[in-house]
């Protein structure tokens, strides 16, 4: 046989050698691995759950840094077929895996979830704890699992008492519809014991108060909130606290999804809605966070009684608007109100507003937005009155005020700005009477475009520092009907506008 008829048949043979070597490849052509997998983190630390709702899914992953093809010869949760943890390893559920393969210089996925019954407890809060060891003996390694889980009340729809409601009409007059319910007269005294979630639309009865307790906290599932019908009200007792992190004696309303990447998501849930014949509700140190409205507040001009006092009270975050306001009567002092994917505050026809000391304010970074921090607008036969005084208006766009479709005769409606701080852009309102700043019936000692220099508006710290224009320029008698700032600091000496009141360090 010549040389170039022997090439081919070679090379041949020894693809068939190669091919035959690979194929009849066995598991014991992968080593045990003996202590030497690296992970992503050291410790799972997945975020607090209530108890018995399910949380989000984390992932660990498990590489084999070395050279040689390895097998696992056991994964498992520690507290095995008792644990609350559920695993997913490289595709599939379980509680003990055996042999897994990990080639070299590869990894693979782990996927951890948790939903935990604190019942079988006695606290109301507590670490649950497991880990997913892999191999044992002198070999074993092991990843810790740690979930805060907390014990709450569950306020939702049953079949008997589930309701369709209507709370209202869009401005294009459409209704708006939500499911809910109402609650019983056991439900209506909120404390801080435990946390309330709320699914769907807890209704407060007619001629019912729902009382809120200092310290207590309500999560709302997505498309849930609080409805106060005709005749019903809330009281919201809460306190201030010697805690600025834990805020352990302020009432909070936000979402129910407790992860941290949720703590700045606007829209998890709906609003608080006040039907325009629920009177005398009162808020007092009350902080609503991330919904698709903050409060919703309407009313009528035959209301003798004032349908909404806020005190210490502050909006974030909000998807529309933080606080929507129709036809109602509200008194406001050291509001804050800050940061809407609309308008911050929207003032609609008919409203009497009386705000003292309150910070008002838009520095929406979740996209565009649509409104300013403050707009007020009219209906053609109804009258707004809304007054303002020793506050702040402003934000990150050239103009923080917009007052919309009034009757061009400012004599007719009672609006005033006294002692406060406003970003706007005058040149693009040239003309418009309700812009004209030299006007004392409408504006009296006003202060335009100067920087409010707030701690951190972006994460909703809004007290003043040291270079704030707003410091000492408070009128002092409307600084005596708000005599303290809402960290209940003196102000009736050289008061700040706003809500804070600056302290030098």
């Amino acid at each position: 046989m010549k040389a170039n008829q022997l090439k081919p048949l070679c090379f041949f043979i020894l693809f068939a050698f190669v091919w035959l070597g690979s194929s009849c490849r066995k598991d014991f052509d992968y080593e045990d691995s003996t202590g030497n997998l690296s992970f992503s983190k050291d410790t799972i630390f997945l975020d607090t759950v209530f108890t018995n709702i399910g949380s989000s899914t984390y992932a660990l992953k498990v590489y084999n840094t070395s050279a040689k093809d390895l097998q696992i010869p056991s994964i498992t949760l520690e507290n095995g077929i008792e644990s609350f943890y559920r695993i997913n390893v490289d595709g599939q559920a379980g509680t003990t895996f055996l042999n897994t393969p990990l080639l070299a210089k590869d990894s693979l996925y782990i996927f951890i979830e948790t939903t935990v019954d604190i019942s079988t407890t006695n606290q109301t809060a507590f670490l649950y704890l497991d880990a997913i060891r892999f191999d044992t003996g002198i070999h074993k390694q092991k990843i810790p699992l740690v979930t805060l889980v907390k014990d709450a009340i569950f306020l939702f729809p049953s079949d008997m008492n589930q309701n369709t409601l209507k709370l209202g009409t869009t401005d294009n007059g459409e209704e708006i519809q939500v499911t809910g319910f109402e609650l019983s007269d056991d439900q209506l005294n909120f404390n801080n014991e435990k946390a309330y979630v709320i699914y769907g639309y807890a209704t407060v009865p007619k001629n019912k108060t729902l009382n809120i307790a200092a310290g207590t906290r309500v999560y709302f599932h997505e498309n849930s909130g609080l409805y106060m019908q005709e005749s019903s009200n809330v009281i919201i007792q809460g306190q201030k606290s010697s805690d600025a992190i834990a805020l352990e004696n302020e009432v909070i309303f936000e979402g129910d999804r407790l992860e941290p990447a949720y703590a700045n998501t606007s829209g998890q849930w709906g609003t608080v809605w006040f039907d325009e014949n629920s009177v005398a509700n009162q808020l007092n140190y009350l902080t609503i966070k991330n919904a698709s409205i903050g409060l919703a507040v309407n009313g009528n001009t035959s209301t003798v009684t004032e349908n909404l006092s806020l005190k210490n009270t502050q909006i974030y975050n909000s998807a529309s608007v933080n606080l929507w306001v129709k036809g109602a009567s509200i008194s406001a002092e050291n509001l804050v109100v800050a940061n809407a994917g609309g308008s911050s505050v929207n003032l609609k026809g008919g409203s009497a507003i009386s705000f003292i000391h309150s910070t008002i304010a838009n520095y929406w970074t979740s996209g565009s937005r649509t409104g300013p921090a403050l707009q007020i607008t009219n209906d053609a036969d109804q009258k707004t009155t809304a007054t303002f005084g020793n506050c702040i208006i402003t934000g990150n766009s050239t103009t923080e005020l917009l007052i919309a479709n009034l009757d061009m005769n400012t004599d007719a409606l009672g609006i005033q700005f006294t002692n406060s701080m406003v970003t706007i852009n005058a040149e693009n309102f040239t003309g418009n009477p309700w812009y004209d700043f030299q006007n004392e019936a409408l504006y009296k000692n006003i202060i335009l475009n100067e920087e409010a220099a707030f701690v951190d508006p972006i994460k909703n710290i809004f007290a003043l520092t040291a270079t704030s224009f707003a410091l000492d320029k408070g009128d002092v008698m409307l600084a005596t009907q708000a005599p303290l700032d809402i960290n209940e600091v003196d102000r009736t000496t050289l008061p700040s506008l706003g809500a804070y009141q600056y302290i030098p360090e």
